[in-house]
């Protein structure tokens, strides 16, 4: 057992990376809150003083707000339905035995390790151009006519770029609790005479509700900041105008870093909320 002496050692040791991590995450969000409540307009008068409440009012009020609040949820709630489908599919896909299963697996993942922006500009560019794009000489070659995905489907087309970016995470989490599943369960599943999909069902789908819950938190904490995506494509147009993308333009487009940081604000009590509630939903399948 750990003794005073030893555990007085420890917090002495893990003292320095605690202030500094408490220090990376207070300074911002304090500098937030202050100028929250302040008119700041760096490249027109600088700070023009305290204003309370008059920020928060505003951005609540604006017209962009609820319609960005309603873009940000919709785009969460279509990546998480993707992923979250595709990857218990995928998942047991890749846990049955295969030839080059290992680079198998490695070419699933892969998209996770590739930059926002670079994977938005090669959907952008070689796959959803109307001219050009792979998916324009698919309908050319069907005699239909090409789709301008970014302005007439701008929302699905975020979706699947975002959802492509996150799948391999799913996955990778999702095969990790397949390979943990007893075989003997689905061995005598089998043997009592059910059929592939009452296995999946009753015992291979209960034993992933630990690893779904997971990656439903994790994958929120996430998405509910999703920017780079949306202005490498589509800057926010046809709809896409996220709540993160909506403090973007408050703050460098309208230079009024005041009602950006109101913004900023409203994101982390948004965030905060559905965290709590996912966390109790996490909570209670970890109990079971």
């Amino acid at each position: 057992m750990a003794t005073q002496s030893s555990r007085s050692a420890a917090r002495l040791m893990m003292a320095p990376a605690v202030i500094l991590l408490l220090g990376w995450m207070l300074v911002p969000l304090v500098m937030t809150l202050l100028f929250s409540f302040k008119k700041y307009l760096p490249l027109r008068g600088g700070d023009l003083g305290w204003v309370g409440f008059e920020n928060y009012v505003r951005f609540v009020t604006s017209s962009a707000f609820w319609p960005s609040v309603s873009a940000t949820l919709i785009i969460v709630g279509g990546v998480l339905i993707i992923t979250v489908g595709l990857g218990v599919l995928l998942a047991i896909l890749l846990n049955q035995p295969m030839w080059g299963q290992g680079i198998v697996r490695i070419l699933v993942i892969s998209p996770f390790f590739v930059m926002p922006t670079v994977s938005a500009l090669v959907w952008k560019n070689m796959f959803m151009d109307p001219v050009n794009g792979l998916f324009a000489h698919i309908w050319k070659f069907f005699g239909a006519a090409p789709i301008e995905w970014l302005s007439q489907a701008s929302m699905q087309s975020i979706i699947l770029i975002v959802s492509w970016q996150w799948l391999p995470f799913a996955t990778l989490i999702l095969l990790t609790a397949i390979q943990s599943l007893d075989r003997e369960q689905l061995e005598a599943a089998e043997m009592d005479g059910a059929a592939p999909l009452q296995r999946f069902g009753y015992v291979t789908l209960p034993h992933l509700g630990r690893a779904i819950t997971v990656v439903v938190l994790i994958q929120t904490i996430f998405l509910l900041g999703i920017f780079a995506e949306i202005f490498v494509t589509t800057q926010g147009s046809f709809g896409t105008r996220t709540l993160t993308y909506l403090i973007y333009q408050r703050v460098l487009e309208s230079q009024n870093v005041g009602l950006g940081s109101a913004g900023g604000v409203y994101a982390i009590i948004l965030a905060n909320i559905i965290a709590i509630f996912l966390m109790r939903m996490v909570g209670k399948n970890l109990d079971q």
